[in-house]
């Protein structure tokens, strides 16, 4: 089968051809239909910091996807060859604390799809029941691929309630854009974005921002300020992992308000805790993939009931030999959420 791989310390992937895998009794192979890039896929192909420190090479990469069973193991007992299927990419051991009080996606021994095992982009790839989520046959293979993400999306946004909320999406990449459509279809009264990249700002305002600022043109700070009338925002979502991101959102912070962290930072971040966080009552919710399976349900909802619509999310698709191309259009962040074809 083809595979994209990571195989060496230095920037780049490479198009390899490797032996369909075999399954375990408790697992299912899958045939890729569709593979959407993630932002950590990008941070494995440019070699980063954090994909330094947390892979063991060689690895096939990928964890967003959409695809069919074609064979299951002799213990499976819930899915079936020929479902339609997308996946769970935390896999959890289902036996630690956490798991058996039902917070699997922090399992202690949490290993991830296309980081600790051989993942998606590829033409097959194997999967523990487990972390098997079976589609509607009406989900286009493009929309189901996005869902792993999507749930990211819908976990920082729905930490707790957005209805009649304002809130500020803080760095419009794939999930920040979803963090935007999300908030707009839950009620939230005022939606402002901020984003350095003309592209992704244009699909923040179709997707629904109210507002959508440039750091680099304008003090967001004071712009916040003037558009809640000194008050700030109620919920500020962090998506970009910048450091002066974070610290303009804890200042725009309503007093009592909420802040959800997804974006992940490269360097230790240093903080004013005292006037941005405790002084003001904040309440911060550090985001890790999707809580398993009750995330899974409720983006099965706003896609398949259509509250969201996220076919403008998908701006750019590709065979998967051209991965190379793809990873060029993030780089230049002149793309939305990017699908693979194998």
């Amino acid at each position: 089968m083809k595979c994209i791989m990571k195989k060496s310390n230095s920037e780049g992937l490479v198009l390899e051809d490797m032996p369909i895998p075999t399954i375990k009794n408790d697992e299912v192979l899958v045939k890729v239909k569709a593979a959407s890039i993630c932002g950590s896929d990008h941070h494995i192909y440019k070699w980063n910091r954090w994909a330094q420190s947390r892979l063991k090479l060689p690895v096939i990469i990928g964890h967003e996807f959409s695809g069919e069973v074609i064979e299951v193991g002799s213990a499976v007992k819930r899915i079936k060859v020929r479902d339609y299927i997308s996946a769970e990419s935390h896999i959890p051991c289902c036996i630690c604390k956490q798991c058996r009080i039902g917070n699997m996606h922090v399992c202690q021994n949490l290993k991830i799809l296309g980081i600790d095992t051989n993942g998606c982009f590829a033409e097959y790839v194997t999967l523990p029941e487990t972390v098997v989520w079976v589609n509607d046959n009406s989900l286009s293979i493009e929309h189901a691929s996005i869902q792993e993400p999507f749930g990211n999306a819908v976990d920082t946004v729905l930490a707790e309630d957005v209805h009649t909320k304002s809130i500020a999406v803080l760095g419009c990449g794939p999930i920040g854009l979803m963090a935007v459509a999300i908030a707009k279809a839950c009620g939230a009264s005022i939606i402002i974005a901020t984003e350095i990249v003309s592209y992704r700002m244009n699909l923040a305002r179709q997707l629904g921002a109210d507002y959508v600022l440039n750091p680099k043109e304008c003090n967001v700070y004071e712009e916040v300020m003037k558009i809640t009338g000194n008050e700030g925002v109620d919920v500020v979502l962090e998506m970009s992992g910048a450091p002066k991101a974070l610290e303009t959102g804890l200042r725009i912070l309503t007093f009592g308000g909420r802040v959800s962290l997804l974006g992940l930072f490269s360097d230790p971040v240093e903080l004013e805790l005292n006037n941005s966080v405790i002084f003001k009552g904040a309440r911060i919710h550090g985001i890790v993939g999707r809580k398993m399976f009750p995330t899974w349900y409720k983006t099965a909802a706003l896609i398949g009931k259509k509250m969201v619509n996220i076919a403008p999310l998908i701006t750019h698709t590709f065979p998967m030999e051209s991965f190379n191309e793809a990873m060029q259009l993030i780089d230049r962040g002149e793309s939305g959420k990017i699908v693979l074809y194998p």
